[in-house]
């Protein structure tokens, strides 16, 4: 039994032995990594040296296509409709007599007017003869001389009427399906088709404020379609004079060219809007970003150790961002391995560009 006791002594101040061994050891493992000369042994990171670049960014939109002009057609008098002279789907040209109302009841109408004007007219006349005569006062030529002017009047008013009997086309496109028949009874409120021109298609989007500054009328754009991978390009046409408050955006048009008709008004648009090239453009790697309260920074080494650099932001592609203000070219940008760094932190940069 003695010496079972002796060799469970044994072990066990044997494994506390070693169990201070270990943590002895591992407190001076620690401080050998954490010290180095009195030092923090330096952090491994990633970096590239900044230089000037030449920065053309596209700015991706969503739009949509319109008619350039598009109209709904109607008669602005009432009536049968006498003569329809377009077919559904074609191509008309400006002043192309669409359809007619029947127009008899308007042509009496007028007739009665004319002949009542003619009555006044010589009224007139005769009035005017006999006033030079003094047979009559300046009091009795008035009236004569007012009820010619309110038959002619009265005619003209008539003959407006008689011509808007003849509805015809206000520009040339392409004029859609039709709501009637010879011998349907329309109304101001018919309307009768739509009448679409699509030589030309506008192209209308907004734009994030920040990049206003940056549009002028006449720039060109390229844009696709869901229905089409081919490019198509427009140019700028106009541009609201302010920016939506609701929205904190700037709303354009532009005019494309639609010789072959492919582009149908309606559909989205896709656009691919250049924005103004630079040519010394500093970019630096997304990942090197660090958002913060407010607005994003930067870590840069400098002279061994990491410093820590607020930023300004601008336009952004797959892979980098283009720095407004904070950084200058020659500046060494940290790249991977930022997250555990602060202020001060020793570090050493293995270069990407080197």
């Amino acid at each position: 039994m003695k010496v079972k006791h002796i060799v469970y002594t044994i072990l066990i101040v044997g494994l506390g032995a070693f169990i201070a061994y270990r943590i002895t050891e591992n407190k001076s493992e620690k401080n050998d990594a954490k010290e180095k000369d009195g030092k923090k042994k330096p952090a491994r990171v990633t970096g590239m040296v900044l230089r000037p670049q030449v920065f053309a960014d596209d700015l991706s939109l969503s739009g949509s296509i319109e008619a350039n002009e598009q109209i709904e057609i109607r008669s602005e008098v009432s009536g049968v409709v006498e003569s329809i002279n377009f077919s559904e789907g074609s191509s008309v040209a400006k002043g192309q007599i669409l359809f007619k109302v029947n127009d008899l009841e308007l042509r009496a109408q007028l007739a009665k007017a004319k002949t009542a004007q003619a009555l006044a007219s010589e009224n007139e006349r005769r009035a005017k003869l006999l006033l030079q005569k003094e047979a009559i006062s300046q009091e009795e030529y008035d009236i004569a001389s007012a009820d010619f002017q309110s038959a002619k009047a009265e005619a003209q008013l008539i003959q407006a009427q008689l011509a808007k009997a003849t509805v015809r086309a206000p520009f040339s496109g392409k004029i859609g399906l039709r709501n009637i028949s010879q011998g349907t009874y329309v109304t101001p409120t018919t309307i009768i088709a739509n009448l679409v021109n699509t030589s030309q298609l506008k192209i209308t989007f907004s734009i994030p404020e920040k990049y206003a500054p940056q549009m002028k009328v006449g720039s060109t754009l390229s844009f696709t379609t869901s229905e089409s991978k081919d490019k198509y390009t427009a140019k700028i046409y106009a541009i609201e004079p302010g920016v939506e408050v609701a929205t904190r955006t700037l709303k354009m048009r532009a005019i494309a060219q639609n010789p072959d008709g492919k582009l149908l008004p309606g559909t989205f648009a896709n656009v691919m809007l250049p924005l103004q090239k630079i040519n010394d453009a500093l970019l630096v790697p997304t990942e090197a970003l660090i958002p913060i309260q407010g607005g994003k920074k930067i870590f840069i080494a400098k002279d061994g150790k990491a410093k820590e650099i607020v930023v300004e932001t601008g336009a952004r592609t797959n892979q980098n961002v283009l720095i407004i203000s904070g950084l200058k070219a020659g500046d060494t940008v940290l790249t991977t391995g930022v997250m555990s760094l602060k202020e001060g932190s020793p570090v050493q940069v293995t270069l990407k560009n080197e």
